[in-house]
């Protein structure tokens, strides 16, 4: 089964460049008041403050952006930020615009007016009313100093990736075949729904609570043809009952009693035969958009579910992992291949490669070793096993 997930792409209008300085390091803890924050790098760091006494080129802004924001509740980092910023995920230059009052970029809260003071050709975050706004009396809620770290701004929602976090994995060898697996079901039944007991036969080493998976396929590298891992399509989630044991019987014979289990999560029906993998801790990461620093190039091996082609706010497998230096939060440009064509102008008709053209956004999500799975965030034209991507 498909499935999508949808970003709301639709930030307000009104909003302001100044927004972006420090929401895009705020991650998800706006969500979550139990996420981490997201580690500010030493790089990172760096650059904010070499553009705290420069501020930003008015030309990395948006021809179109206004002047100031109130910061809204439910405000996305990514969508302002593509807005006002030319390249969305340059968030540490303008965080730096005005490091004196931004001490720590996660905390951006709605209610909090922000607004861009533009001089000599350079643009700079100010926190308060904007100039000329002097004397002018609004009546309107203020921003209260003690807000709770949790309601922060956001970069994207986390809830839209949450599921993906242990529904979507990909295992390096084929571990499922020696998972524990569904052996029987209550009182005869060929498919089982929330709720229902299931019978367990394996290794649980101790574990409680698990996911069901079924079908592991191999995932092959589109150029090479060598196999990266396995996806297996989730199926949902169960919670252990009660032990198995192998015991003797009143008949003398040895019998196999098999562990319950009580089915907790339905993403599609379970049945004998799907295997059991542990649930793994959640994860509560913040995820700060930044470009990688070092060239990369790749290209997408599947579509998540069974959609031939994928598009906006899908997920898609990438042939690069953690040792190839991806990591979560990445952004990075997608290509489609130019198409071979005959110059009919040309009396020998030779053939053409036209130019490969951006038409595309990712944003890394999960990162495994030599895999990850990856969000499209915008895209012009059908995404395909085989689509390129490089660094933005």
């Amino acid at each position: 089964m498909t499935r999508r997930i949808r970003i709301a792409s639709h930030v307000r209008r009104a909003a302001r460049p100044g927004l972006v300085v420090a929401l895009i390091a705020s991650g998800f803890a706006a969500n979550d008041s139990s996420a981490a924050t997201w580690p500010i790098t030493a790089e990172q760091r760096s650059t904010a403050q070499r553009t705290a006494q420069a501020g930003v080129a008015l030309s990395e802004l948006m021809p179109n952006a206004p002047d100031s924001y109130t910061v809204r509740p439910h405000d996305t980092l990514w969508g302002i930020s593509g807005l006002f910023l030319k390249t969305p995920w340059r968030w540490p230059e303008l965080w730096g615009m005005n490091l004196d009052q931004i001490r720590n970029p996660h905390l951006i809260y709605p209610g909090q007016v922000l607004f861009l003071d533009k001089a000599d050709g350079r643009a700079r975050l100010r926190f308060g009313q904007a100039p000329g706004d002097a004397g002018v009396v609004r009546l309107s809620p203020r921003v209260r100093s003690t807000v709770p770290p949790g309601d922060g701004i956001a970069s994207i929602p986390f809830n839209l990736i949450e599921p993906f976090l242990t529904e979507a994995v990909i295992f390096e060898g084929n571990e499922l075949a020696a998972a524990p697996r569904i052996v029987a079901a209550q009182e005869g039944s060929v498919l089982l729904a929330r709720g229902d007991t299931a019978y367990v036969r394996g290794d649980l080493g101790g574990e409680r609570e698990y996911r069901i998976f079924r079908e592991p396929r191999p995932l092959r590298d589109p150029t090479t043809g060598e196999i990266l891992g396995y996806e297996a399509t989730y199926v949902g989630a169960a919670e252990y009952v009660r032990q198995g044991e192998t015991r003797t019987g009143i008949d003398g014979k040895m019998e196999i009693i098999p562990a319950t289990f009580r089915l907790t999560a339905i993403r599609q029906e379970a049945g004998v035969g799907d295997r059991l993998s542990p649930q793994p801790a959640r994860e509560y990461t913040n995820y700060a958009p930044h470009a990688p620093q070092e060239p990369t190039a790749g290209q997408i091996v599947s579509i998540y579910g069974d959609a031939l082609t994928a598009g906006q706010n899908q997920i898609v497998a990438l042939n690069r992992g953690a040792r190839d230096g991806i990591e979560r939060g990445h952004v990075l440009a997608l290509w489609r291949d130019g198409v071979r064509t005959l110059d009919r102008t040309d009396p020998t008709r030779p053939i053409m490669k036209l130019p490969d053209e951006r038409h595309g956004t990712l944003f890394v999500f999960r990162v495994f070793d030599r895999m990850s799975y990856a969000l499209i965030l915008s895209v012009k034209d059908p995404v395909r096993a085989g689509d390129r991507f490089t660094e933005p």
